[in-house]
């Protein structure tokens, strides 16, 4: 899994016209799922986001989580994390997971995520066409690769 972690002071993604999930000030979380990825990769991963310390404490050190803060998450699936542009100019998606393995990892990861941050998870809609819209905060961006967890 690859997820492309954004601090936000405000989300939204919109699916034909529709606000499907908004956030105030949070994460975006855009994921990849491959063919590889396990439930040992959404624990993991979902762990981590929920510790990860990339807001601000009173000192203007980031040295603080979103459980701290007690922000809100938006996650979007994005197969796009897993294009190999090794070859040509046009994108192969080959390592992605096809929806059939994609969906039943992506709910799951949804579900450990709300778990592990103890509220609701905001998102948008597998393999839907949509609008993203969000403040960056900062800027912070991270990437994080679970197959670089060791």
């Amino acid at each position: 899994m690859i997820a492309v972690i954004q601090r936000v002071s405000e989300a939204s993604v919109e699916i034909n016209g529709h606000v499907s999930g908004k956030i105030n000030m949070g994460l975006v979380i855009l994921l990849g799922i491959e063919e590889a990825d396990s439930h040992e990769d959404i624990q993991w991963l979902a762990r981590k986001v929920a510790n990860l310390r990339i807001f601000n404490d009173e000192a203007g050190v980031m040295n603080k989580s979103i459980l701290e803060v007690k922000g809100e998450v938006l996650l979007i699936s994005q197969f796009t994390l897993h294009a190999s542009t090794k070859k040509g100019n046009r994108p192969s998606y080959i390592k992605a997971a096809k929806p059939g393995i994609a969906v039943p990892l992506y709910e799951a990861f949804i579900r450990q995520l709300s778990i592990e941050i103890g509220k609701g998870v905001q998102t948008g809609e597998f393999g839907a066409d949509m609008k993203v819209s969000l403040t960056n905060d900062g800027p912070v961006t991270i990437i994080i690769d679970t197959k670089d967890k060791k």
